[in-house]
């Protein structure tokens, strides 16, 4: 259903250092680099057939974040949710909500983690909890 997720960003190069640790403990390399014909920086991540990209914005006002928007980031497993989680962390993110561990509801057992990343964005890294039959 999508192409890509993008991001602002009032700090290009933050970013960069911020998730070049956090998706590079989902396994995403070096993100392309890219200049828009505006003049604006972006970084454009792939790793497994999607894309996140992060952009100056290109209008020149300020990056926001989404009130209520979250970026879910697709684990496979609680330790790689674990590792995403310390990673944001320990690179300029900011743990929210609950800390990182199983929640059970309506769409089954669910390992979650919640962080911000240094402009405010809102993302999650998951791993869905396979029961035994």
């Amino acid at each position: 259903m999508f192409s890509h997720v993008m991001v602002g960003s009032n700090d290009i190069e933050r970013a960069k250092r911020f998730y070049d640790a956090v998706l590079g403990a989902l396994g995403a390399g070096e993100p392309h680099h890219d200049l828009a014909a505006t003049g604006h920086r972006r970084l454009f991540y792939r790793h497994d057939g999607n894309t996140f990209c992060v952009t100056e914005p290109i209008d020149g006002s300020a990056a926001t974040f989404a009130n209520g928007g979250t970026i879910g980031f697709k684990c496979n497993s609680p330790a790689q949710v674990q590792a995403f989680h310390d990673t944001a962390v320990a690179h300029g993110g900011t743990s929210i909500e609950q800390p990182p561990g199983l929640r059970e509801g309506n769409l089954g057992a669910l390992y979650l983690a919640y962080v911000r990343d240094p402009d405010g964005n809102k993302l999650c890294a998951m791993h869905r909890v396979k029961r035994e039959a």
